[in-house]
């Protein structure tokens, strides 16, 4: 990582460090939900819907910027993680409007997140 400034590096760290929280807090909020569509059932569970969409929204905008940032040389150095659909589906939250597929977000965390957390945690070693 030699190419970006002292700045950006900082920069991409902190995000990193949003980004860890987010996942986290995510895995933390739908603990114990087995089924997602749960949460059509009642305003509140489509309260609990929305943030989840928001904040994985968040965290794929996050890794666009890393990305963007970094000119492509560091989510390079985790290949296993589908980089391409983790920005398509912050596109399709942020564009879709009323067109989010609960199996997709139920998908993403459930099984997603803890790859995900990994990389994250990977990348932040790898930066210090």
């Amino acid at each position: 990582m030699e190419s970006i400034s002292l700045e950006q590096r900082e920069v991409v760290i902190d995000t990193l460090h949003q980004i860890k929280m987010s996942i986290e807090n995510l895995l933390l909020w739908n603990e114990g939900i087995k089924d997602m569509n749960v949460l059509l059932s009642s305003p509140g569970g489509m309260q609990d819907l929305a943030g989840n969409c928001m904040t994985i929204m968040i965290i794929g905008e996050g890794f666009r910027k890393i990305d963007k940032m970094t000119d492509g040389n560091l989510l390079v150095l985790r290949p296993e993680i589908p980089w391409r659909q983790v920005f398509g589906l912050r596109n399709r939250i942020a564009h879709g409007y009323f067109d989010i597929d609960i199996d997709i977000i139920s998908e993403v965390i459930n099984n997603n997140l803890k790859p995900l957390l990994e990389a994250t945690e990977f990348f932040l070693d790898y930066l210090k």
